[in-house]
């Protein structure tokens, strides 16, 4: 697959098979290219902790708030992204410019990490709506939970969806 037919494949995946499990090879490969994501001063200032069996019935439970994301306890595997210090440099970056890098960092992050899961024939969704509190509980984290991403096989049937997205006129200026 070329980058663009990554991006064409790719959606949110609501529906897992929560039997199915992701093959260790598969996921060593979506952590290795994980481990590429550029960053500010290469500080990768994330952490992944990869949430399996029980525990990733309870992080599903904690993004669930409200009757948000029921898809989520199917999914076999939730990969937790939780917000690291900075090294020096990108500290004094971050500061000096008044840009919070860590966000944009972890959003090229989840970025790869979407693009080899699909490259892999898996599916993932990006969650939000998380209790930072709980999750940091259930994973023994000191550091605020950015994102929650659930990963795994989509269920037979779960056919790739029309992408709604603005014109590239819309998105885009040119100046000269």
């Amino acid at each position: 697959m070329n980058f663009t037919e990554i991006a064409e494949a790719r959606q949110s995946c609501r529906s897992y098979h929560p039997e199915r499990a992701v093959e260790r090879e598969k996921l060593d490969r979506i952590l290795a290219s994980a481990r590429l994501a550029p960053s500010a001063c290469n500080s990768q200032p994330y952490r992944i902790t990869v949430c399996k069996g029980k525990t990733a019935k309870q992080v599903a439970k904690a993004v669930q708030g409200m009757g948000m994301n029921k898809f989520a306890s199917d999914a076999p595997i939730l990969l937790v992204i939780s917000e690291q210090s900075y090294t020096p440099t990108a500290a004094i970056g971050s500061k000096v410019k008044g840009i919070d890098y860590r966000s944009i960092d972890i959003g090229i992050l989840s970025a790869y990490i979407t693009a080899e899961a699909t490259t892999q024939g898996l599916g993932t969704c990006i969650l939000g709506w998380l209790d930072d509190k709980v999750i940091r509980s259930i994973c023994g984290l000191d550091t605020p939970v950015r994102l929650v991403i659930t990963l795994g096989y989509p269920k037979d049937g779960d056919a790739l969806r029309p992408k709604k997205r603005k014109s590239v006129e819309e998105l885009v200026t040119v100046i000269e």
